[in-house]
C-alpha cells in the first residue's frame, strides 16, 4: 500500500512508515492543538489536483470541521502525522483552523469540544 492508496475507512493497516507521509518532518509548520477544529476553504476542492489522495481525504473530512484528533482517528494515522499534514494544508490555503474556545464560551460549548476530542482519541 502506498501513500495514494490510503483512503478513509480502510480496514487494512498501512505499510507506509509515518515519517514517509511527512517527508521525514515531525514538527508542523503551524502549531496545532489536538482539539483545533479544521474547515475546508470553499475553493479547496477546485484545487484538489494539487493534492495526493491522503491530503484530498483530509480536505474532504474538513467539510465537517473535525478536530485534528478526529482527522487522525478517521484516517488511522498517527496524531503527529495528522498535525504535519494539516499544517501543510493550512499553509497551502486548502483548509483553515477555526477558533476552538473563547474566554466567553459557554459550558455547553466547552463540553461539546471535550467530548469530540475524547471521541476522536478513542478511535485512534
Amino acid at each position: 500500500m502506498d501513500i495514494d492508496d490510503h483512503r478513509m475507512g480502510s480496514a487494512e493497516p498501512s505499510l507506509v512508515r509515518p515519517y514517509s507521509l511527512t517527508s521525514g518532518r515531525t514538527r508542523p509548520a503551524v502549531e496545532l492543538a489536538l482539539e483545533a477544529l479544521v474547515a475546508s476553504h470553499p475553493v479547496a476542492m477546485e484545487r484538489q489536483f494539487e493534492l495526493n489522495n491522503l491530503e484530498t481525504s483530509i480536505v474532504e473530512l474538513c467539510r465537517q470541521s473535525p478536530s485534528v484528533a478526529e482527522i487522525a482517528a478517521q484516517l488511522r494515522i498517527p496524531i503527529g502525522v495528522a498535525r504535519v499534514l494539516v499544517a501543510d494544508l493550512i499553509e497551502a490555503g486548502h483548509v483553515r483552523v477555526s477558533a476552538t474556545l473563547k474566554d466567553d464560551s459557554s459550558d455547553d460549548e466547552r463540553r461539546e469540544l471535550i467530548e469530540r476530542v475524547l471521541s476522536g482519541l478513542r478511535r485512534i
